[in-house]
């Protein structure tokens, strides 16, 4: 008696090998694509909590001056100029007193969910190579919006 696999049943091991990597390699691509969503509507939802929170701050402190609009709003989101990676967004460094995040996000452009910002109210995520989605923060109306595309809606629903 030998105690060996047949040619044939290597054969079929490697067919049905094949067929379970060709059913699941393309739903671990989908799930990156669904972290990187995730990760985004998270943030999103914090830096909209965040820009509440700072204004029921200003409201109690009774500040509308300064880093505060007649609104009780902050007039910018952050310091960071737009320039380039590593800067600190939506956080001020000012040892939470007025931050929208107490640890900021870093700039960086990648398709893992980076933020830049673009100018000095306008922020960019982007969700894969080369598709971004642009969010811009009203501060007469303490909005960050990105409007209604169908980008938008993946990440603010």
């Amino acid at each position: 008696m030998k105690k060996a696999f047949t040619m044939i049943e290597l054969v079929w091991v490697i067919v049905i090998l094949g067929i379970l990597a060709a059913v699941a390699i393309p739903r671990f691509g989908a799930t990156r694509d669904d972290a990187v969503l995730s990760k985004g509507k998270s943030q999103v939802s914090a830096i909209r909590s965040g820009i509440a929170m700072q204004k029921a701050k200003a409201l109690l402190e009774g500040k509308n001056s300064g880093a505060y609009n007649s609104n009780f709003r902050l007039k910018t989101l952050d310091n960071a100029a737009g320039s380039g990676t590593g800067e600190r967004l939506f956080n001020f460094g000012d040892g939470n007193e007025s931050n929208i995040l107490e640890i900021p996000i870093f700039s960086k452009t990648d398709s893992s969910g980076g933020w830049m910002k673009t100018a000095a109210k306008t922020y960019t995520f982007e969700i894969t190579q080369g598709t971004t989605i642009q969010f811009d923060y009203n501060d007469t109306t303490g909005i960050f919006g990105c409007g209604t595309s169908s980008d938008c809606l993946l990440l603010t629903q």
